[in-house]
């Protein structure tokens, strides 16, 4: 075999579902050959993005895999390795790369240099023979403490040079830590003796498989828990513990429980501090469980830290609160309550008979039409992350992506193909406004082509409407903020099955008929005329 041809083998043997790539990886042939299906995207960093889904989807037990070609393909790619690496997520990225004697030559890209600080390694394989070593060594970092996308460069040379001998490779296994036990006991009386304790949980959760620790801990303590936005469906949200999740929008009660909190354990998150993020305020006592040292007090000053795997950290804590803890269910009762008060304060826009239409009408109609338990929802950034994440409860872990710190718009679409591949037996639903169709939406003939029931929601509202504090005089004068499209007649024209809505009798029909489409098979595109709606629940 080749140097290509032992990659590609490589990839078989960690389970590689499928390769996102575009046009002239040296992988695509030899994946094909061996049964690792090829989908081309029509954007690159699309590509990635759908190995990003893949990825969060399986929660890392297999890896999205995304091939280039050298110079422009992976050049186009930097906006979603950008996007995996601000929320940690393991994916491997091999693109093709200028040969030896061409590796410092101007305008030679080399994606080594350029992708160094947004991935977790980057490196080039410049021998045939040490193929399985960089590959074992790429693997144990996507799989070992905190994660973020790797990037291995392979020149044509080393791609089409024969590989010497039998390929010697096994799949590494994930290295687990935890934390010491002075560390537990110490986190454990601070958490029992707690007057009004929150746990802060983030996607750690989801890669660690830890909820049914999460929530066994949090019962254990009678402690409501909130999510970050990519921790989101960490911990159920219909559970009476539950505060929802924060992106800049957020619960009323997630706030005031935050605010109000004496001691806040934070577990699986960075706790990096972000407008996208809930931000602990100032003069809390912080528990800071995360599996990276340079978490910790980073952002913020913490009081006693757990360095190690959170499901791990989680079975500790539990077996040392034990029974210290006596949980009278009140603060259970309590935020059942509030939760009940603050949904009655947005009931209106819920339920919203306006038009054009209230975008949050548009989302509660879905959430109560969908099996919740078999379903992958996303959003995109802007608007659609804040008029979705605080209000779509959750009920599974990983049955939602939240994603956003890098905010770019577009990253969902690619993220919901890729949720699909790993989960055809679920319902992968993404929303996204008319700006970031505008980026990607090419890619929905991706889907299309290849016979991937993905379900996208556009909120077409004629204009980026949360611009709108910044684009005043511009837009005054010259109409910036407007954008505009029939995005139904682009579905179809790319091969989905397209409704567009534009009457609030019609919202549920449509709804109804669109998911008796996908579940067919179909791609389909639900497009809905909404409102400028600049209501969010921030409090």
């Amino acid at each position: 075999m080749n140097g290509a041809e032992a990659i590609t083998e490589i990839l078989r043997r960690e389970g590689t579902g499928f390769l996102s790539c575009f046009p002239r990886s040296a992988l695509i042939e030899p994946c094909a050959e061996i049964g690792i299906r090829p989908i081309l995207c029509r954007q690159e960093r699309v590509g990635v993005g759908m190995a990003d889904g893949y990825s969060r989807a399986t929660g890392g037990k297999s890896i999205g895999v995304f091939g280039s070609q050298q110079g422009p393909g992976i050049e186009n790619a930097f906006a979603g390795v950008a996007q995996a690496y601000s929320e940690n997520v393991p994916l491997l990225v091999i693109p093709g790369g200028a040969e030896l004697d061409r590796q410092n030559t101007r305008p030679v890209f080399s994606a080594v240099d350029n992708f160094r600080h947004i991935t977790k390694w980057a490196t080039r394989i410049d021998r045939v023979e040490d193929i399985p070593r960089v590959l074992r060594r790429a693997y144990h970092l996507l799989r070992s403490g905190k994660s973020g996308p790797v990037l291995l460069e392979i020149p044509p040379s080393v791609s089409l040079a024969e590989f010497p001998g039998e390929l010697d490779y096994t799949p590494p296994a994930p290295l687990k830590s935890a934390p010491a036990p002075g560390d537990i006991e110490a986190a454990a009386r601070m958490l029992a003796e707690a007057r009004s304790p929150v746990i802060f949980a983030g996607a750690g959760i989801l890669w660690a498989g830890a909820t049914d620790e999460l929530v066994a801990l949090a019962e254990l303590l009678d402690a409501p828990v909130l999510t970050t936005n990519p921790g989101k469906s960490g911990f159920p949200e219909t559970h009476p513990l539950s505060l929802g999740a924060s992106a800049v929008s957020a619960s009323r009660p997630l706030t005031e429980y935050l605010r109000d909190a004496d001691v806040v354990f934070a577990v699986g998150s960075s706790l990096t501090a972000s407008p996208f993020n809930p931000n602990v305020p100032a003069g809390k006592r912080i528990i800071h469980a995360t599996n990276h040292e340079d978490d910790i007090n980073k952002d913020q000053r913490v009081e006693q830290a757990l360095l190690g795997d959170a499901k791990i950290t989680l079975s500790q804590l539990k077996e040392a609160v034990g029974g210290r803890a006596a949980p009278s269910g009140e603060r259970a009762r309590a935020v059942r309550a509030a939760k009940t008060a603050w949904l009655a304060e947005w009931r209106d826009r819920l339920t919203s008979d306006e038009a054009p239409l209230n975008p949050y009408r548009v989302a509660h109609e879905l959430m109560k039409l969908v099996d919740r338990d078999n379903v992958i929802v996303t959003h995109d950034s802007g608007s659609p992350r804040e008029q979705v994440v605080p209000f779509w409860e959750t009920t599974m872990p990983r049955s939602y992506m939240g994603w956003g710190k890098s905010t770019q718009l577009g990253h969902g679409l690619g993220l919901t193909i890729g949720a699909k591949l790993a989960a055809p037996e679920k319902t992968c639903i993404n929303f996204m406004g008319d700006s970031a169709i505008g980026m990607v939406g090419m890619d929905i003939e991706t889907a299309a082509r290849n016979d991937i029931a993905t379900l996208t929601v556009v909120f077409n509202n004629g204009m980026m409407a949360a611009e709108r504090s910044v684009l005043k005089v511009s837009d005054e004068k010259y109409g910036t903020m407007a954008v505009g499209g029939n995005y139904a007649e682009l579905g179809r024209a790319l091969g989905a099955t397209a409704f567009r809505v534009e009457r609030p009798d019609n919202i549920v029909p449509a709804l109804k008929d669109a998911l008796a489409a996908n579940k067919d098979g179909a791609t389909v595109l639900a497009e809905f005329v909404t409102k400028e709606n600049q209501e969010f629940s921030r409090y």
